[in-house]
């Protein structure tokens, strides 16, 4: 059976669109290059997210299901893609490095510079469960390879991390594609939920943490109540 078969394309033809132009890109890719084909639309995943990897993962292993390319080559293609992928963002954080964006954030409205200081600490406590953990969270999958090259995670860890987390989540969903055949679309709602909570739940965070930026902004702006405390005076020694 062709992946251009309306069978298999049936959920995207009903939702025209930049994701559905993405799908049948994924798809031509697919049918051309097979699981290497997969493999390089993963990778472009990470680069650029709006690429759904909840349609290309189950279409591979519908593929293989199909007798088209083996469930083994189909993992192995598309975690090489998501390491290639992460490995190129790492890239790119490392080029930026901590100096570059501490003078970023000097010039960022509600930022400061001793907020990349404290991310650089937070990162430097839980970076290696960020890493891992961020494979299987969207979004967090792709962005979370910036902070690990900004603050030069040492690249043989980095590797490891990124070939275990995004083989868990490579995994999974070529599997369930595997497993439910022509009813793999039915992942793409399922995941689609999952990541509206994370956005929600990020959305959340960034609202909270704007609103601690100006309340201690506006702490620090305020004039010193009378008869409050004087200020504390060192003694000369």
């Amino acid at each position: 059976m062709s992946l251009s078969s309306p069978s298999v394309l049936a959920a995207t033809a009903s939702d025209p669109g930049p994701i559905t132009r993405l799908t049948d890109w994924a798809v031509s890719l697919m049918e051309s290059l097979g699981a290497p084909g997969a493999g390089v639309a993963v990778a472009l995943e990470n680069l650029f997210p709006p690429i759904p990897s909840e349609v290309i993962l189950p279409l591979a292993g519908f593929t293989a299901a199909q007798g088209r390319l083996g469930l083994l080559e189909a993992i192995l293609w598309t975690t090489v893609g998501s390491v290639v992928g992460a490995l190129l963002l790492y890239g790119l954080g490392a080029a930026l490095g901590a100096e570059r964006l501490r003078a970023v954030a000097a010039r960022l409205p509600l930022v400061r510079v001793e907020d990349v200081d404290t991310a650089e600490a937070w990162f430097a406590r839980y970076g290696t469960t960020a890493v891992l953990v961020g494979r299987v969270v969207p979004i967090v999958r792709s962005l979370i390879s910036i902070p690990a090259g900004v603050e030069r995670m040492p690249l043989g860890r980095f590797l490891v991390l990124t070939a275990v987390g995004s083989g868990v989540w490579n995994t999974t969903l070529v599997l369930l594609g595997y497993g439910l055949g022509e009813r793999w679309p039915q992942i793409e709602a399922a995941i689609g939920t999952y990541q509206k909570g994370v956005l929600a739940v990020v959305a959340v965070l960034a609202v909270a943490y704007v609103v601690h930026l100006l309340v201690r902004r506006a702490r620090a702006d305020s004039p010193p109540q009378p008869g409050g405390p004087a200020p504390r005076r060192h003694a000369r020694r």
